[in-house]
């Protein structure tokens, strides 16, 4: 590692994000609100390198956040609110005293520890409560994921999977209860809630993080549909009239062919 080229990439960077706000229309224009939506879209963009393992791809979107990063430090100086070094400073300060186990007298012997010393931490810098550092705009999955991460770190927590596993059949259970009795949209919605928030709880004890899973099953349904949908193509017969079993045929061969 090469603390100097990085420094100097770095230092480069800043130069080129002087230049840009000084001298291009698009860039002058930019506020921290009109760069929120776009910041996001970036992110998304990483999240689908990191899951398709394309580490050429990582490393350009880990830039355009990079450039995101100066950008808003940028804003922020001119705004005479905080600049780049401050943002570093921030956030070296919180890494220490989140870390007294590296920095302090503190013991962690394992990641979990980590995590739950995190949350008893946060609560002594003054936050009323452990979900307060659960962003209100977070997607509703994410945001299931984090919210019981939280209260984990504060032993809110089942002991033992199989408890969750129980749980997840008992909401489904109630789910249905709700459908067999033609209850109303909101009961069943409610109930439907239940069962997906027990069941982000269930991957979270087994260790498999559900958006991933969900997404990588977006993206194999995504393949195979295509798939069904060239083939109907080069038998020169439309999806429209084409029957379940004819269409269900070709997905077999979609599923064969992963």
């Amino acid at each position: 590692m090469d603390k100097k080229k990085e420094l100097k990439s770095f230092q480069n960077l800043l130069e080129i994000m002087d230049e840009l706000r000084e001298k291009c229309p698009w860039d002058k224009e930019q506020t921290l609100d009109s760069l929120r939506y776009l910041t996001i879209e970036e992110t998304y963009e990483l999240s689908d390198a990191i899951l398709e393992k394309n580490l050429e791809e990582v490393k350009k979107e880990l830039g355009d956040l990079m450039l995101h990063i100066v950008f808003y430090s940028k804003i922020g100086s001119e705004k005479k609110a905080f600049d780049i070094a401050d943002v570093l400073d921030s956030i070296s300060e919180k890494l220490i005293f989140r870390h007294p186990h590296i920095f302090g007298d503190e013991e962690a012997n394992d990641a979990r520890a980590v995590l739950d010393n995190w949350e008893k931490i946060k609560l002594k810098e003054g936050k009323k409560s452990v979900l307060e550092g659960v962003p209100k705009s977070l997607p509703p999955l994410v945001k299931a994921i984090r919210i019981q991460e939280k209260v984990r770190g504060v032993g809110f927590d089942w002991e033992e999977s199989h408890q969750v596993l129980d749980k997840v059949f008992e909401e489904l259970n109630e789910f249905k209860t709700e459908i067999v009795n033609k209850s109303n949209k909101e009961k069943i919605e409610s109930e439907f809630g239940d069962l997906l928030f027990s069941l982000v709880n269930y991957a979270r004890f087994i260790e498999i993080n559900p958006e991933d899973a969900l997404e990588r099953t977006n993206k194999k349904f995504i393949k195979r549909f295509q798939f069904l949908e060239k083939k109907s193509n080069e038998i020169g017969k439309s999806l429209k009239d084409m029957t379940l079993s004819e269409m269900d045929k070709i997905w077999e061969e979609a599923k064969k062919e992963e």
